[in-house]
C-alpha cells in the first residue's frame, strides 16, 4: 500500500479498479481509492484542502483543487485517522494520482502533507 508522510502525517492510499461502473467499448474506466490518514505526530492537524494530479495513460493531466475531503476538514488529534473513499473515471485504462492535503496546525502553522503516488490499472494495481 502506497503511503508518505509529512510531518507526522500519514497518507495511505488503496486504489481499486471498479469492473462493474467501467465500459472500456466506451473509454470509460472507473477507479476507487480508499485513504486513511493518521496523525502519528504530537500536535493537532486540520485537513483544510486538497490538491490532486491526475494523469491518464495518455500523458493528460487534470489537477482538481477544492476545501476538505468528501465534504469533511477533519481535526486530527496526535493518534487519530481519518478514512474516506472517493473515486476517479479516466478515458484510459491506466493513470497515475499523486497530490497533497494542506494542514493547519492549532497554531494556525500551515503545510503540505504529501499524498503518495500511485497507479490506477485496470487489470491490476501496482505500487511506486
Amino acid at each position: 500500500m502506497p503511503s508518505a508522510v509529512t510531518r507526522g502525517v500519514r497518507v495511505e492510499v488503496t486504489p481499486r479498479f471498479e469492473k462493474e461502473q467501467s465500459d472500456p467499448e466506451r473509454n470509460y474506466y472507473f477507479f476507487s481509492y480508499h485513504v486513511t490518514i493518521t496523525n502519528d505526530g504530537e500536535e493537532r492537524v486540520q485537513l483544510i484542502s486538497r490538491h490532486w494530479i491526475i494523469t491518464n495513460g495518455e500523458g493528460k493531466v487534470e489537477e482538481v483543487k477544492g476545501p476538505g475531503v468528501v465534504g469533511e476538514q477533519p481535526v486530527l488529534e496526535a493518534g487519530e485517522s481519518f478514512d474516506y473513499t472517493s473515486f476517479c473515471p479516466l478515458k484510459t485504462p491506466t493513470g497515475t494520482m499523486q497530490g497533497t492535503y494542506q494542514m493547519v496546525t492549532r497554531p494556525g502553522e500551515s503545510f503540505d502533507a504529501q499524498i503518495p503516488h500511485f497507479s490506477l490499472m485496470m487489470e491490476k494495481i501496482t505500487y511506486h
